[in-house]
């Protein structure tokens, strides 16, 4: 029997690093980042209601879409987020399906579905069980100010936009805290491989 196990965690979390733990591993790991882009390249159904939407003004010289100036517009505009993840939201469940099919297809005893946004987005019935990648507030937004370069007040607005990780912490059923270093965060991963049985 397969092992369906969702991934996820806040911005500057280390849920990225977990993931590439897990795929040094050996397990497969369906990112929903890399869906995210798959699904708007050119030529892609959701790309095409995009620009319908939000017009050619987000499009690069090569015609793919500028992310960033995208995600300036919806970060400060709820109504216009909603839209977006209207449209893409089907769209990267669909393909993280499809690859979870084809790795199981191709005998994999687990797969993992790193979704970032797994709780707010209600797509726990896409996993059977949720590990948690945790850290607070004040390491949070020290470590996205660091990676991005954002000022206090933007990586702030970053993190508000998403359910605090603390509220997380009661919906997951395995929880890793990051705050401390590597090795650390490695123990913990293991011991919930460990305890859950999981094999790649």
């Amino acid at each position: 029997m397969a092992n369906i196990i969702g991934l996820t965690g806040g911005i500057a979390s280390g849920k990225s690093t977990v993931s590439n733990m897990l795929k040094a591993k050996g397990f497969t790991v369906v990112d929903a980042d890399v869906a995210a882009k798959k699904v708007v390249e050119p030529g892609k159904r959701a790309y095409e209601h995009i620009i319908k939407t939000f017009g050619k003004g987000i499009l690069l010289e090569d015609r793919s879409i500028d992310r960033k100036k995208l995600g300036a517009l919806i970060f400060q505009n709820e109504d216009l987020r909603l839209k977006l993840n209207g449209i893409v939201h089907p769209e990267v469940q669909a393909w993280m399906a499809r690859e979870k099919d084809r790795a199981l297809g191709e005998g994999k005893k687990t797969v993992i579905m790193d979704i970032p946004l797994l709780f707010e987005s209600r797509l726990t019935f896409m996993v059977e069980r949720t590990i948690l990648v945790y850290v607070d507030e004040e390491t949070q937004l020290k470590r996205l100010m660091a990676r991005n370069g954002f000022s206090e007040e933007e990586a702030l607005m970053r993190i508000r936009a998403q359910v605090p990780l603390k509220e997380k912490t009661a919906l997951a059923d395995a929880v890793i805290d990051n705050n401390g270093g590597l090795v650390e965060t490695k123990r913990q991963l293991e011991k919930i491989i460990l305890k859950w049985n999981l094999e790649p």
